[in-house]
């Protein structure tokens, strides 16, 4: 479904006129709306988010041709990148705040630093792995055709990894 679609359907057909002024058009309680799905839980529920699963998932379904059980897999394999990221962007808040804490003394934590430098160059060969990992099982899902097509996708930059 089209972003205008989906604006469509969650105002447009309750009959609310968004900027309308007073006897424009029907009143509609911002309730109402809300028990439309409009809300935070439905952004939750079918997947909104900076970087979920869903889009990437359409996206290569449709652009590689997959079938139900490789969208499953794909879907598992996404997920687990998905959670693999976020575990890198914590450690690298972790790693900032220890640089910053080894800067804040009276004298430089050499200690911290190191521990931060370090724990930044984990999360990164962590992060690394998990890639490959991913990469792997795709090729391993995926036929020759479907194959030859991600490999356009990921050179021309329109799906990056």
């Amino acid at each position: 479904m089209r972003p205008a679609m989906v604006h469509w359907w969650k105002h447009g057909r309750h009959g609310s006129h968004h900027g309308a002024y007073a006897g424009c058009g029907p009143v509609v309680s911002m309730e109402r709306r809300e028990s439309y799905g409009a809300g935070e839980e439905f952004q939750a529920a079918f997947g909104g988010g900076a970087f979920g699963v869903r889009r990437p998932l359409r996206f290569l379904a449709f652009r590689l041709g997959l079938d139900e059980s490789q969208v499953a897999e794909l879907a598992k394999i996404l997920d687990e990148l998905k959670t693999e990221r976020a575990q890198a962007a914590v450690d690298d808040r972790r790693a900032l705040t220890a640089f910053a804490e080894a800067v804040q003394g009276d004298s430089f934590d050499d200690g911290k630093a190191k521990a931060a430098a370090s724990l930044r160059v984990k999360s990164g060969e962590n992060l690394q792995a998990a890639v490959s990992r991913a990469m792997s099982r795709m090729h391993a899902v995926l036929n020759a055709d479907q194959r030859a097509k991600l490999a356009h996708l990921i050179r021309t930059g329109s799906l990056l990894i």
